[in-house]
């Protein structure tokens, strides 16, 4: 895809770092890979790690900034005006060109081509478990990768024509093609044969921070919630649920979030104290002589929709002072226990998600009980004290969308969710930073995009699209 991807994939550094320069210089720079580095099981796990290494090291991926661009450029969060004003022009809708670009361009295509990597040298093993588990991880993680690639750069299945385009699907490690754009649909399709082909070879348990049957299975539930597809969400869902979904309570729900348990947990990249990547937290807030320093706070009308009785108000969310001035702060990636400051291991599925996936299915398939049971479940290990509730019609799809957004909250959902509803984001330009609603609002110039809007679509990055001339860049830009 750019000119640098002819350097040799990171994927098998660890491999070449063990190596010598004199048996290196047997080697053109970008085929020692290739010919040396996948002989021995032992040779493929390592390349295996370093494709999950790719996710966590990633500054825009799940360990990265993920967690909050999509929910500053919705009605999720509003920039504090007190903090350092990050991420500013994304709150704005202000992206451009070779100016503010997301990088998940280029660390995406970097990941897909170490999962490539595995997948054009695993029939070197021969057929069985070892084979089909590794072969089934990188198609997991290439199919996923590119899922969300998808989401940032282009429009989504239920939203797009025949002629919508989207990034190229790339499956090789060829680093001299200059691919183009491809249909969006088409896209989809790739990804969907790409996770459900890893779902009939990828291992049930593969050990923390690394996917596994029920992992794929949710993310299909995702992917085919984007598709329109709700039969097969269904199917997925009921997959990677179960039949009693792992669903945490009152009192362990917190705990995830600390990392004292993997309850609830598909899947997660782990980020240890040799990682210390504090990036989750520091999206957030930094602490200044024993305050909170927010860079952005929980928009006002938002934080209405958190009750005392919600055990997510008081694991998401602090009410405390800074410089005088009380803000409603996301604590949500405070750190894991026993780790530094905002270090903790990125959560990238959950089976709350997956339920809600499924309760949304439910609904727009027409089976309204089971939808209502799904969203029943879950509240019932969110709210204390909870009884059942009974709704119907719209009431009851508006209700399971309240509890999508207060569940996904600062997770990175909201922006996709809305483009994938179709829906117009509309800030209130009255409510400003500070937790009474006073302080200063949302720029009047940001208040409203239409669902329509080609800021929908992040920009690719310049350097891309000057080197493959092939590659145009989003409408709009």
């Amino acid at each position: 895809m750019r000119k640098r991807y002819i350097i040799l994939t990171a994927a098998l550094l660890p491999i070449l770092g063990a190596c010598s320069k004199s048996e290196l210089d047997l080697y053109p720079y970008n085929t020692a890979a290739q010919e040396v580095a996948y002989e021995t099981e032992e040779d493929m796990e390592l390349a295996v790690n370093g494709m999950y290494y790719g996710i966590r090291a990633s500054g825009s991926y799940y360990n990265g900034t993920w967690n909050i661009v999509a929910d500053a450029m919705s009605d999720n969060l509003i920039i504090n005006q007190a903090g350092r004003r990050s991420l500013n022009d994304y709150q704005r809708w202000n992206l451009k060109p070779g100016a503010t670009e997301y990088g998940l361009f280029a660390g995406g295509y970097t990941m897909a081509r170490r999962a490539n990597a595995i997948l054009e040298n695993i029939d070197k093993f021969p057929a069985g478990p070892f084979h089909d588990n590794t072969k089934g991880q990188a198609l997991a993680i290439r199919g996923m990768v590119y899922f969300d690639m998808s989401r940032v750069y282009g429009k989504t299945y239920t939203n797009a024509t025949d002629n919508d385009l989207t990034i190229p699907y790339v499956t090789t490690t060829d680093p001299t093609i200059l691919p183009a754009k491809e249909p969006v649909k088409g896209f989809y399709d790739k990804v969907l044969a790409d996770l459900n082909q890893a779902l009939t070879l990828i291992d049930a348990n593969n050990g923390t921070g690394k996917l596994n049957k029920a992992a794929v299975a949710g993310l299909l539930s995702r992917v085919n919630l984007y598709k329109g597809d709700y039969a097969a969400v269904i199917t997925a869902a009921n997959a990677a649920l179960g039949a009693t979904p792992d669903l945490p309570g009152i009192a362990d729900f917190p705990r995830i979030w600390t990392d004292q348990t993997e309850k609830g947990v598909l899947f997660k990249v782990i980020n240890n104290l040799t990682d210390n990547i504090n990036t989750q937290g520091v999206n957030y807030y930094q602490p200044v002589s024993g305050e909170l320093k927010s860079e952005y706070v929980v928009e006002y009308n938002f934080m209405q929709l958190f009750t005392d009785a919600d055990i997510r108000k008081s694991t998401y969310i602090r009410t405390s002072p800074f410089s005088g001035n009380d803000y409603n702060n996301v604590i949500k990636y405070n750190g894991g226990a026993g780790k530094a400051q905002g270090v903790c291991d990125a959560k990238v599925l959950r089976t709350a998600e997956v339920l809600l996936n499924r309760a949304e299915a439910y609904y727009r398939s027409g089976n309204e009980p089971a939808a209502l049971a799904d969203l029943n479940l879950l509240k019932a290990n969110r709210y204390t004290g909870f009884t059942d509730i009974n709704l119907s019609g719209q009431a009851l799809l508006d209700e399971i969308l309240k509890e999508r957004r207060l569940e996904l909250a600062f997770e990175g959902d909201r922006f996709w969710d809305l483009k994938r509803r179709h829906q117009s984001i509309q800030r209130d330009g009255t409510k400003g930073d500070r937790a009474d609603g006073s302080g200063i609002p949302y720029v009047a110039t940001a208040l409203t995009l239409d669902a329509d809007d080609y800021r929908f679509q992040l920009p690719i990055p310049i350097v891309e699209t000057n080197y493959n001339k092939n590659l145009v860049q989003n409408p709009g830009y």
